[in-house]
């Protein structure tokens, strides 16, 4: 997964496609776990972008997208949030998850 910054974000998030990105912070636990399952949920979408973020360096849209703790998981489509999540449960979920949202961008 690619580090991206605020206005690679923006720039992602913006254009006609789904998007998946990865809020954290470096000295979360939890977000190293989530991390890994993210890497391994990365390799099932090859055609997605996949991308992560610090939420210590966009604090402005972290308040604006109501970004409550870490790790994070937003899915933008068309520049609209489309679901957040804070609970990863399982690289199984997160594949059913974003594969949901996948069909409707392929149909």
């Amino acid at each position: 997964m690619k580090d991206w910054t605020k206005k690679e974000l923006l720039q992602e998030i913006n254009e006609d496609k789904l998007s998946v990105v990865y809020f954290f912070t470096p000295m979360c636990g939890t977000c190293q776990v989530a991390k890994r399952m993210m890497d391994v949920t990365k390799e099932l979408f090859p055609h997605l972008p996949f991308g992560m973020l610090d939420v210590n360096y966009i604090q402005d849209l972290a308040m604006t997208w109501e970004i409550e703790s870490v790790p994070c998981l937003m899915i933008f489509e068309n520049g609209e949030i489309k679901e957040k999540i804070y609970a990863f449960r399982s690289v199984e979920y997160l594949y059913g998850l974003i594969k949901q949202y996948d069909g409707k961008s392929v149909n």
